[in-house]
């Protein structure tokens, strides 16, 4: 055992020694001062050794945060440096997306800022604002051309819609690919029934004039088609094909159709009026001589008859009644020639048909003649020529009249009977007359029956449909022949399987305006 002072100044040693078992030899001595200084310093130093490691790790902590500051320094300076540069970058891309959103929503007035960004930025900013430019002088240019071919197209559609012609535009496969009002009107159909429908399903004889356009591109084709309407009546339609060019390529074909049914008719009236006007002319001067010599004839010389006197006074009485019979021809004529212009005035027209009906009544009292009138009598009234009307109305009955009289002649157990019948509603007036006699002409066409001089009865001149259908004309009115939807609703309608025949006028009040203008044309 090794043993030292408090001082270590000296060395002790004790150790147990061998020849007894309690023999100890302890030894001292005196340290060596050298060694000692030596000791001394070395224990400084390993103290001073054990501060230096005590204040290491403080050391290494403070160490480490100064590390850890500047580093976070230098992140946040790289990071703001990024952001910097980042936005430098992001800033005309944002601009650039900002512009291009406004472009796409419209916007072209929409531009990029230039002169604070990278200088490959406002080269592309440049490019963008010259593309922006250019769409809006396009877009302006555009919306100016648009607006001009608007205007035309409004002023095409409103002249179109003025013509008094229907207009169609076909393309090359038949289709009707526009129309005009006119059209739609003539041809009795809707806008969505009409559009896109094959022409030829309408007028399958207009084929061969469109071929014929076709074939001369550079010309105008025309002719003269027959078509019957929706409501039955055949119109002379006169069609005029021109091809629609761009340069020399075709793109389909422009039809004009101009309804003249009314015209040729006016023409074909015209034409008679001249004739009536001047056979009336011609063969009334010498029938009042013939019949006052007849008469004096009979009066005179009947007594001194002494061989047959019977004979001689059938004679003067067949050439009385002939002569008679010529008489009102002529005046037949004379009507068809000078028919006046209607005085149109607003009147209570059913009181008049209604007296004019118990004079026809009273006339033929074998014929059993039935009116059913539901219309309010002293309420209703209509722009009209009174006269006129019941003229026409006249004409009406009387050819009913002779129809079941002639149907009379044929069978004595016949019992004729004419039904007439007044309806209206808020915008038409129906005479209607019914009977039971011959009927219409079958298999004739209807339009036929009011062309003047043109009859299907023995003694008939053909003049008073033609004077019926000219009055009724001349009131914005009509004439129908047979039955339709209308008249199967009426009340108390029986269907006596004679002829029907309809006289149509206008209830409305601006019927009296468009009448008179209707008369102005005629005049000027």
């Amino acid at each position: 055992v090794v043993l030292t002072s408090g001082a270590d100044d000296r060395v002790r040693a004790l150790v147990q020694l061998s020849s007894g078992r309690n023999n100890f030899l302890f030894v001292g001595r005196q340290v060596d001062p050298v060694v000692l200084s030596y000791l001394a310093s070395a224990k400084n130093a390993t103290e001073r050794y054990k501060q230096l490691e005590n204040g290491f790790s403080g050391l290494q902590i403070t160490v480490t945060m100064i590390f850890v500051v500047v580093s976070l320094l230098l992140l946040m300076a790289a990071i703001w440096v990024g952001i910097v540069l980042a936005r430098q970058l992001v800033n005309p891309i944002s601009s650039l997306i900002s512009a291009s959103d406004r472009v796409r929503a419209g916007d072209l007035e929409a531009r990029v800022p230039l002169g604070q960004q990278i200088e490959e930025f406002d080269y592309l900013g440049q490019s963008f604002n010259r593309m922006t430019n250019q769409l809006q002088q396009q877009r302006d240019e555009l919306v100016s051309t648009n607006r001009q071919l608007d205007e035309r197209r409004r002023l095409t559609e409103t002249v179109l819609a003025g013509v008094p012609a229907g207009v169609m535009g076909v393309d090359k496969n038949y289709n009707i690919t526009f129309a005009n009002v006119m059209a739609f009107d003539l041809f009795g159909s809707d806008k969505k029934n009409i559009i896109d429908l094959s022409i030829l399903k309408i007028l399958p004889d207009i084929q061969s004039t469109l071929d014929s356009a076709y074939e001369k591109p550079h010309k105008i084709t025309q002719t003269e088609l027959i078509y019957k309407a929706h409501d039955g009546e055949l119109l002379t339609l006169n069609v005029r094909v021109a091809i629609e060019l761009l340069g020399d390529l075709e793109f389909g074909a422009v039809v004009t159709f101009d309804d003249i049914t009314e015209l040729q008719s006016a023409q074909r009236k015209a034409a008679w009026a001249d004739v009536a006007r001047r056979i009336a002319h011609e063969i009334k001067n010498p029938l009042t001589p013939i019949q006052l010599s007849a008469e004096r004839l009979k009066r005179k010389y009947l007594n001194q008859i002494k061989d047959d006197p019977e004979t001689f006074e059938v004679c003067t009485d067949t050439i009385i009644r002939h002569v008679g019979d010529i008489g009102r021809m002529v005046n037949e004529f004379s009507d068809f020639a000078r028919m006046p212009e209607p005085n149109i005035k607003m009147v209570k027209i059913v009181p008049e048909i209604l007296e004019l009906l118990l004079f026809q009544k009273t006339a033929h009292p074998k014929i059993k003649i039935a009116v059913h009138n539901n219309i309010d009598v002293d309420n209703l009234k209509i722009a009209c020529d009174s006269q006129q009307i019941r003229q026409a109305i006249t004409n009406i009955v009387q050819n009913s009249v002779d129809s079941v009289l002639a149907k009379k002649s044929e069978n004595e157990s016949f019992i004729p009977q004419i039904n007439v019948h007044l309806e209206s509603n808020d915008k038409e007036l129906y005479f209607t007359v019914v009977d039971n006699g011959v009927g219409l002409p079958k298999g004739e066409d209807t339009a036929k029956l009011t062309e003047p001089y043109i009859t299907f009865k023995n003694k008939g001149t053909g003049l008073g449909l033609a004077i019926v259908k000219k009055i009724m004309s001349d009131h914005n009115g009509s004439i129908h022949f047979g039955e339709n939807k209308k008249i199967l609703n009426f009340k108390n309608w029986n269907d006596l399987e004679g002829a029907i025949v309809s006289l149509i006028l206008p209830v409305t009040e601006q019927s009296i305006q468009k009448n008179k203008i209707k008369s102005d044309r005629k005049i000027a």
